[in-house]
């Protein structure tokens, strides 16, 4: 693979990482809620979801999303489920992100691993987004080292993005700034994950109407 083929999938690979969705709101609780190291779990358990469906790309097995409208379906609808559920219990928190922190009870690293995990590998849109934008770069891949290059870099670009967003939201004077605003986040990332998990069904919706 030449440096400048390389540099066009890193390109492909960073719009896809900035682009808002659920995957955002989920590191950006996670690391308000819960502190720097969460934000990062978060991030990385996200990005092994990634590296999933890239290889699952590499390997030809994303097409089935494609061609299966059944299986698309029950994957997105599930991905939405488990939005409205994280949207819910970020509707129900009581005592804001900043008392959590003060309180010194974050939630387990486990459970934000799960969060971040799931978040990736409930969306069939990856495979799809790999499937249209990424496969290019698959016909590439013949050799051992082409075929790494193409999983490592969507999973690291990921990974280290969202380890950024953590950074920035866990600094000490962004949550001071925050802390009075803390209740008011929870709301608005309660209502942000329910109405992600909308456009998801409405987008399935669509796509099986297709």
């Amino acid at each position: 693979m030449t440096l400048g083929i390389w540099l066009s999938l890193l390109a492909v690979c960073l719009l896809g990482a900035m682009s808002p969705g659920p995957s955002l709101a989920v590191v950006v609780r996670h690391s308000l809620a819960n502190g720097r190291w969460h934000g990062i779990v978060t991030s990385w358990s996200h990005a092994i979801g990634v590296g999933f469906y890239a290889m699952l790309t590499l390997f030809g097995l994303a097409v089935l999303l494609k061609t299966s409208p059944v299986l698309f379906s029950l994957i997105s609808y599930a991905g939405a489920g488990y939005l409205i559920y994280l949207g819910v219990n970020a509707l129900r928190s009581k005592g804001g992100i900043q008392s959590k922190l003060v309180a010194g009870q974050p939630a387990p690293l486990h459970k934000t691993a799960r969060d971040g995990l799931m978040i990736s590998l409930l969306n069939p849109k990856l495979a799809l987004f790999f499937l249209a934008l990424f496969s290019q770069f698959v016909s590439l891949g013949h050799e051992l080292s082409s075929q790494l290059i193409i999983i490592a870099t969507p999973t690291l670009v990921d990974g280290l993005w969202y380890t950024l967003i953590a950074f920035i939201l866990s600094n000490p004077k962004v949550l001071k700034t925050l802390g009075n605003k803390a209740l008011l986040i929870d709301r608005l990332s309660g209502i942000v994950l329910i109405l992600l998990a909308g456009v998801f069904i409405i987008s399935t919706i669509s796509h099986s109407l297709n």
